[in-house]
């Protein structure tokens, strides 16, 4: 009591409250009731101004934002706190930053701290010790309760017996297993992700045909387990989780991510939900529950989305099939550095070239191959390995065409089933309500009509199905298809086969093809998606030792090269399409092509300032200063009264400035009005 001194009472005291989290608020009482308490007490003490602050009940203070201990920070150093009242130092603080800057501040007001044991003054060296001992010991307790309840958490998880959440398609069985969940249409819609993933290969075109069949996948209810799931149109992240989470393949997994603690603007910041690697995951148990899909299939998914990845960290990625005609692109590998084949299309001719090289190293590209060629050797290599097969897809593709009933079909079968059944339920408790509870009775009807209208709604969505499905197969169409897939060839060039689609198969048949140069042959080996190599020697004609092919003209040469002083590649480009000159391969000029052209003939490139340098300016300029309009200054080029020339026609003119010296600006020569001497003038006094 001697501490507390009529400076003290003068000020104000502060009671602060916390509790760590949600659950405490909710369920302990007594702990937030003793807080308050402290109230009374500072009243005891002396105190008839108190003031309460309660702003971080359910927050931690491991570190997080508080602001009920900022605004306690900003009253104590405004000089109006003469204690500060809590429990004990945990709940004031759990980490030596946030503790030590209150001892700090309040050491330098004189604010007192007041706890269950006792009242310390931060200006004395014992109760500033007593204090920070506190503090320490805090910190520890926070550090071994975590310890001891992660312990315990990863013990259970070991057995597979730690069951917090489980994704749609499982329900969870008393507290540590789990099952697939008995509904026939879960089950169905999650085989279905799986068996369009296994078909289209890319989590985002399974994502956009569910979209476009308007098939809803079920998803966790927000509101716990005991709601089950919701049913609606997937995002992608959706499709991605489905098909990326072991659970499907019944693996137990604990331990998938991490957190990632950073220090943004003086506080920490926890960075949650960080994936690790598959090695680095906690626990792993296969065959731990029924699964969805083998493991197997669900290692190949993973490893075909990564192949998918398309970012400038996915080097050793092949990337997702995207448009252009060329095949092959994502499946060349450089067989001299190992990097990555890029395409580069000149018009609709392509080239597969590696810059790696060039780009990491400033090195020459390690090689340069015909688009064409290459994949017309690749593709008929491939359509000679999958020519047994082509009856056995042909018949498959009659079997699914003849197939009454689709995936989208049999989703809606099984909503449809599922409104039917809930429009029963609606109505038997309608049925067993009282007529005369108005109140109650109301409510039922109205679900029932709700369920019934459902019901309609799903059925006009399979009658609508059903109108748009094509007419079944005739004798004709089935002995064509199996023509087609006799002759795998004619089914390869066949009209209606795009690139995307011969894309896919070779995708489909193909890992990786491995390509070194070796003079004009192509050593290409294939790598087969069962795990076969094919070498494959693709000979490629050479364009002669410093000659460009297609040759251009000699003139074209030389035109270029003067225009390259006067502008730069894309005026150049424009200029030469306007009069008609064409390229090597009879196309018209792109700045590309200019550049390549002049690296080609090793022309030097436009610079800005070259025509100040040589004292040369354009009409324009000489029309100012001249002081006359343009039409006028290339009249007087023409007439031979300016010298300047002119590289070809739409050419910038180009003059030389001394040549202008004799013309003053507004005092220029009048030159004689006609070329008749005896011509009078009106003379105007």
């Amino acid at each position: 009591m001697t501490k507390i001194t009529t400076e003290h009472l003068g000020r104000s005291a502060c009671v602060y409250i916390r509790q760590s989290t949600a659950d405490q608020l909710a369920h302990n009482h007594e702990s937030r009731r003793r807080q308050y308490g402290l109230v009374d007490r500072a009243k005891q003490l002396g105190w008839s101004n108190v003031d309460v602050i309660d702003d971080d009940l359910g927050r931690s203070g491991g570190g997080t934002a508080r602001p009920g201990f900022e605004r306690l920070l900003a009253t104590i150093c405004d000089g109006r706190v003469g204690a500060v009242l809590a429990i004990k130092a945990s709940r004031l603080a759990r980490n030596g930053r946030d503790w030590h800057t209150l001892i700090e501040f309040c050491g330098l007001v004189g604010t007192l701290i007041v706890d269950e044991d006792g009242i310390y003054d931060a200006r004395h060296p014992n109760d500033r010790l007593l204090l920070g001992m506190k503090g320490t010991m805090s910190e520890l307790e926070l550090s071994m309760f975590r310890q001891r309840s992660q312990e315990a958490l990863k013990q259970k998880a070991r057995r597979g017996a730690l069951v917090l959440g489980v994704a749609a398609g499982y329900v969870k069985i008393g507290r540590d297993r789990i099952e697939k969940n008995p509904d026939k249409r879960v089950q169905d819609a999650l085989q279905l992700v799986f068996a369009k993933f296994a078909e289209l290969q890319s989590a985002r075109q399974v994502h956009i045909w569910l979209r476009e069949e308007g098939i809803e996948l079920p998803v966790k209810s927000r509101q716990g387990e005991a709601h089950g799931v919701v049913w609606r149109l997937p995002a992608y992240n959706i499709v991605h989780n489905i098909l990326t989470n072991p659970i499907y393949a019944g693996t137990y997994a604990f331990g998938r991510t991490k957190s990632r603690v950073s220090v943004k603007g003086g506080r920490k910041h926890i960075r949650r939900g960080v994936q690790k690697p598959m090695g680095e995951w906690d626990v792993l148990i296969k065959d731990h529950h029924a699964a969805y899909i083998t493991w197997d299939e669900f290692e190949r998914n993973l490893q075909v989305i990564a192949n998918n990845a398309t970012g400038m960290s996915s080097a050793l990625a092949r990337g997702a099939a995207r448009k252009g005609e060329l095949l092959l692109p994502g499946l060349l590998r450089c067989g001299h550095c190992g990097r990555k084949l890029h395409v580069h299309y000149s018009g609709k001719i392509g080239r597969y070239n590696c810059y790696g090289a060039r780009t990491n190293h400033g090195a020459a590209r390690c090689i340069s191959i015909s688009g064409l060629s290459i994949d017309a050797a690749i593709s008929n290599e491939v359509l000679r390995v999958l020519k047994p097969l082509g009856v056995e897809a042909a018949l498959k593709a009659i079997e699914a065409q003849s197939s009454t009933t689709t995936a989208a079909e049999r989703q809606l079968e099984l909503s449809l089933q599922q409104a039917r059944y809930e429009v029963a339920h609606a109505r038997r408790q309608y049925d067993a309500v009282d007529p005369a509870n108005r109140l109650v009775a109301g409510e039922l009807e109205r679900r029932w009509n709700e369920a019934l209208q459902a019901v309609a709604k799903v059925e006009e969505e399979i009658a609508a199905l059903i109108a748009r499905r094509p007419p079944p197969l005739g004798g004709p169409e089935r002995r064509q298809l199996m023509a087609l897939g006799a002759d795998l060839e004619r089914a390869w060039l066949h009209p209606a086969a795009t690139a995307a689609t011969r894309k896919r198969i070779l995708r489909a048949a193909l890992t990786e093809i491995v390509v070194r140069r070796d003079g004009a042959i192509i050593q290409a080996v294939l790598h087969w998606q069962g795990g076969d190599h094919t070498e494959l020697h693709v000979k490629q004609r050479l364009n002669a030792a410093g000659r460009y092919n297609p040759r251009i003209p000699d003139d074209t040469i030389t035109l270029v090269r003067e225009l390259a002083r006067l502008m730069p590649d894309r005026q150049i480009a424009r200029l030469l399409n306007r009069t008609g000159v064409e390229t090597g391969h009879r196309n018209a000029w792109t700045q590309e092509r200019m550049r390549g052209f002049r690296k080609h003939y090793d022309i030097a490139m436009f610079r800005d300032g070259e025509w100040t340098e040589r004292g040369e300016i354009t009409l324009e300029a000489a029309a100012k200063l001249i002081g006359v309009c343009n039409m006028t200054a290339l009249r007087m080029l023409r007439r031979g009264e300016i010298k300047g020339r002119q590289v070809c026609a739409g050419a910038p003119w180009v003059i030389r400035a001394e040549d202008l010296a004799g013309f003053a600006k507004g005092k220029r020569r009048k030159p004689p009005l006609t070329q008749n001497a005896t011509q009078r003038v009106f003379d105007f006094q």
